[in-house]
């Protein structure tokens, strides 16, 4: 077994999730990692960046998801300034859901 330095972050994680073949398994998955509040923060997440590829603004994200303005705030930020990963993936569904 490989020795995990904690000094820098493993790629363990992200490599396995690579490995999951189906929804329900990446479900799983993510139920037996992350408490009940942090998969329910992490969808909420992804679903205020599609709300915002779609052009909604807060008051409707906030209704539409419950989440708070410092989440829709963070969120935001993340679409504008970050990787370009969440923006991509929102963009795409965003424009699935069009049709």
């Amino acid at each position: 077994m490989a020795r995990l330095d904690h000094k820098e972050p493993s790629l363990a994680l992200y490599e396995n999730i690579l490995k999951l073949k189906t929804v329900d398994e990446c479900r799983k998955f993510f139920e037996d990692l992350c408490t009940v509040s942090e998969a329910r923060a992490m969808e909420q997440r992804f679903d205020v960046a599609v709300l915002l590829a779609q052009g909604k603004i807060y008051n409707e994200i906030l209704g539409q998801t419950g989440a708070s303005s410092a989440t829709i705030s963070r969120v935001s930020r993340v679409v504008a300034h970050g990787t370009g990963m969440l923006r991509g993936m929102a963009e795409q569904i965003a424009e699935e859901q069009k049709d």
